[in-house]
C-alpha cells in the first residue's frame, strides 16, 4: 500500500470515527498536509482552548516518524517556541504501525499530562516543576490570548491594537500581575488567625 493510500484510509477512518476533542482538517488537494484542531482538555491550563496542530511527513514514512507542530502559540514544557512538539511517539517509540488516530491523541494527551524531564522550552519546564501555580497562570493566559475564539462582531480593532494588548497581557504576567481569575480556579478563602478570631468575638459581644 502506498503512502497516499494508507493516507486516505486514515482520514476517511477519523471521518467515519471522530477522535474525543480532535477535529482534523483534510486538505483534498494535499493529503500529506495533515492538520487537526485540538480542544483544550478540561481542567487544564488550556481549556476552553483550540489549538492547530500540524503533522509533517517524511519521504520515508511511515518508516520515520511525522513531526508534530503546534501552529497555536501554546506554553508547554514540550513545545518549543516554533511550535515544534517533544514526544517519545514522534521519536525513538515510533512504530510504523501507528496511526494517525493514535499520534494525534497522544499529542492531546500531552496537554494534559507533560513530561517536563524531555522539555523543549525550560522557562515552562522548571516552572512546572517549582511552582504549578505559576505555570498554570502563565500557560492560562497564553491560552486566553492564543488559543480562545472570539466573535467576529464588534472586533473593529487593528492587529497593531490586538498585538500591543497581547504584550501588555505577557508583560504583566512576568511581572507577576496575571489577572487571578486566569487561573479557572477557586479562591481558596483565608483561614482567620487566632488573634483575629478572637477580634471577631469580641466585635460579636459589643
Amino acid at each position: 500500500m502506498s503512502v497516499l493510500q494508507r493516507i486516505a484510509r486514515e482520514l476517511r477512518k477519523l471521518a467515519t470515527s471522530p477522535l474525543d476533542g480532535i477535529n482534523v482538517i483534510v486538505n483534498e488537494e494535499d493529503l500529506t498536509d495533515i492538520q487537526a484542531e485540538i480542544a483544550g482538555p478540561a481542567q487544564t491550563p488550556y481549556e476552553g482552548g483550540v489549538f492547530r496542530c500540524k503533522l509533517v511527513l517524511s519521504n520515508d514514512f511511515p518508516n520515520t516518524p511525522p513531526r508534530g507542530f503546534f501552529l497555536t502559540k501554546i506554553f508547554h514544557p514540550n513545545v518549543s517556541a516554533n511550535g515544534d512538539i517533544c514526544v517519545n511517539t514522534l521519536k525513538r517509540d515510533w512504530d510504523a504501525s501507528l496511526g494517525m488516530s493514535h499520534i494525534l491523541q497522544v499529542i492531546r494527551c500531552l496537554l494534559i499530562i507533560p513530561f517536563p524531564e524531555s522539555a523543549l522550552n525550560e522557562d515552562a519546564s522548571k516552572l512546572f516543576l517549582e511552582s504549578y501555580d505559576d505555570y498554570f497562570k502563565r500557560a492560562r493566559l497564553m491560552t486566553s490570548i492564543h488559543a480562545m475564539r472570539k466573535c467576529a462582531a464588534g472586533s473593529g480593532s487593528s492587529s497593531s491594537s490586538r498585538e500591543i494588548a497581547i504584550e501588555t497581557k505577557e508583560k504583566e504576567n512576568a511581572s507577576g500581575g496575571a489577572d487571578a481569575s486566569m487561573t479557572s480556579r477557586p479562591a481558596v478563602k483565608p483561614k482567620l488567625t487566632k488573634k483575629k478570631s478572637e477580634r471577631k468575638k469580641n466585635l460579636k459581644r459589643l
